[in-house]
């Protein structure tokens, strides 16, 4: 739980640098990448995590550019990871602007529910954590190397030569 705005700053500037670490590891070819026909695929996760930035945090009263097209896939990585960028300032930004401690404790309608802003806050980080391990189990299958996160993934035992933990 945060207790304060730069808490939840502080997290989220890790989380955003894990997040793209897996985005950096997908290829254009890989983003059509999903487990079964009617599946996610990777290039959907990636965007749909990327749009949630703004549509989850402009219901709390920020004011985020939403993404021109966040119902069509991404074409490109790139387009990802910039789109992913520029959503995550502004978020910052208008946040730093617009929210005070206090904030942490208002009401906001989310989804048809009241949730307080903490909850907004956690739920945006614990979304991007929830869809950036799906990513990884899809990046798995489509033979990408999948970069540690909170530790040394398989791939990342493999570079310093040791065996992978089981």
């Amino acid at each position: 739980m945060y207790h304060s705005i730069n808490e939840f700053l502080i997290d989220w500037e890790k989380e955003k640098d894990c997040t793209l670490k897996i985005f950096e590891a997908l290829t254009n070819e890989s983003l059509k990448s999903k487990v079964y026909d009617e599946g996610r695929t990777l290039g959907f996760l990636g965007w749909h995590i990327t749009n949630t930035i703004g549509e989850m945090m402009n219901k709390t009263g920020l004011d985020i550019k939403e993404l021109e097209g966040a119902d069509e896939e991404p074409q490109s990585v790139e387009q990802i990871i910039s789109e992913y960028k520029r959503l995550s300032s502004e978020m910052v930004n208008s946040l730093k602007a617009k929210w005070k401690d206090a904030t942490l404790n208002q009401d906001f309608n989310m989804y048809g529910e009241t949730w307080k802003g903490v909850e907004v806050l956690e739920s945006l980080i614990k979304h991007q954590i929830h869809h950036r391990a799906q990513m990884t189990v899809l990046m798995r299958q489509s033979d990408l190397k999948v970069p540690g996160i909170y530790g040394p993934s398989k791939d990342d035992w493999a570079l310093y030569g040791m065996p992978a933990h089981k």
